[in-house]
This record gives C-alpha cells, structure tokens and sequence, in this order.
C-alpha cells in the first residue's frame, strides 16, 4: 500500500502560490516536499523557507519569477 497522497506535480524552482490559508495569493517559489508528503517548502518573497500543506499550493499563472 501506498502512503502517498495524490498531490499536483511540483517541482524545486517551480513559481507557486498559495490558493488557500490565511496568507492566500502569497507568491513563492516551490522547493520540496517534506517528510511528510502532504507538506511542502516554499521560498516566500522576502527570502524566507515557509511550510505550507500541498493542497493550499497552486503554480502560479504567468510562471515569471518572484525573488
């Protein structure tokens, strides 16, 4: 059996943003999955590795940088 939950491909470098959660429409850059596969790190704008739960992410439109 198969722990892993049927998630959006990501992947590291990927423009992504938050399209749930209390800091929707935060832009970032998609790093890895966690441990936890339901989990992911995210580089938010001001430099900082933020972990936000998968299905909050979406890629984000217009696929342009965010640093």
């Amino acid at each position: 059996m198969n722990d892993r939950t049927a998630v959006p491909q990501f992947r590291e470098g990927d423009p992504v943003v938050l399209a749930n959660g209390t800091y929707q429409g935060t832009p970032g850059v998609f790093l890895r999955l966690r441990q936890d596969v339901n989990w992911a790190d995210i580089t938010e704008r001001d430099g900082g590795v933020r972990e936000h739960p998968v299905v909050w992410l979406s890629h984000a439109a217009g696929a342009g940088s965010v640093n």
